[in-house]
């Protein structure tokens, strides 16, 4: 008995070490600089982390079918994009944001179709629309930056209760999705999926179905996020969202969600791994240390995430092998 004790201790070890990291960034960033433990850097760095959050909490309900999406930043360009020219020629704001978040849940509908109809690889199918929309986009904004009218810029800039509008649209979407996994029954089915697709569609369940909404959702929240980076920097430039996928992984990881699917949650878990990167980053910057190092830390950060993975991964597996000769 005293194996698997041990197991359950480590475990627990393992799915606090995110807020331990995130202590141990805090104390050692605040350390090395005053400026760093401010009321000001603090809000700075949850305005910073909103894009990529919601980008995360998007992300984290395709992990969790045990699927990946790697088209998300591209998403978001073509999103940013067409959103761009649209207030460019007139629109109003007010109609503009609705036709961007169409345009993310379509593009996820579009992987959701090859995923679930023809039975490719999500690993494949993302990595090809990754291209595919990136290409577009740039067609689209023919290789320029299109600077956004004022309009954007007064949405990023806009307060409640003193909090900044990216950081309410952050809270909003990660309530939801919160909500949406642990209260609803669409919240469980994803979770049976991700453990089990063959024993879900036992039960009933039709996992294509649910495959197919958490696409539609990861790409609503990546042109949602492109609305958030473009009240922040109002200007749609040929490299916006590049790269953003592997950050919004790195976050859902190192919140606790498995690349092997099943188990995962928004809160705390995705939350607190987009706010550690962030932190990071913003500690990084206050200490102006050479930004060429940046790509180095990203990179150590998401491999941190994997070994993570699978360091709990691995321990479920030795802890469910003990149980079972425990219990025979």
């Amino acid at each position: 008995m005293k194996p698997v004790l041990q197991h359950s201790a480590v475990l627990r070890l393992l799915h606090q070490a995110p807020l331990l990291l995130f202590a141990v960034v805090l104390l050692g960033f605040g350390a090395l600089s005053p400026a760093f433990l401010t009321v000001a850097n603090g809000v700075n760095i949850l305005v910073q982390t909103a894009s990529t959050g919601i980008l995360a909490v998007g992300m984290t309900f395709v992990l969790l079918t045990a699927g990946v999406d790697l088209s998300v930043g591209s998403i978001l360009f073509v999103s940013a994009a067409v959103g761009g020219k649209l207030l460019l020629s007139g629109w109003p704001l007010a109609g503009t944001l609705p036709v961007m978040v169409a345009i993310g849940a379509a593009l996820g509908a579009l992987n959701a179709v090859f995923i679930t109809r023809f039975a490719i690889m999500a690993f494949v199918v993302t990595l090809a629309t990754r291209y595919f929309g990136r290409g577009l986009g740039l067609r689209i904004t023919e290789t320029r930056a299109m600077n956004l009218p004022e309009g954007m810029y007064q949405l990023g800039a806009a307060h409640w209760l003193g909090v900044p509008l990216p950081v309410w649209v952050f809270a909003l979407v990660g309530l939801l999705a919160h909500g949406v996994l642990t209260r609803t029954a669409f919240g469980r089915h994803v979770y049976a999926v991700g453990a089990d697709p063959e024993a879900a569609r036992k039960a009933g369940l039709y996992p294509e179905r649910v495959i197919f909404a958490v696409f539609v959702i990861c790409g609503g929240c990546a042109a949602v996020a492109g609305i958030v980076t473009l009240s922040q920097a109002p200007a749609v430039s040929p490299g916006l969202g590049n790269n953003r996928e592997f950050m919004a992984i790195a976050a859902a990881v190192l919140g606790g969600t498995s690349l092997f699917g099943g188990r995962g949650a928004v809160l705390p878990g995705t939350v607190l791994g987009a706010l550690l990167i962030q932190t990071i980053e913003n500690g990084l910057n206050i200490l102006n240390v050479n930004p060429y190092l940046y790509p180095i830390v990203t990179s150590g950060v998401i491999l941190l995430a994997v070994l993570l993975d699978a360091a709990r991964c691995r321990v479920l597996a030795e802890a469910g092998r003990r149980r079972i000769f425990v219990e025979s």
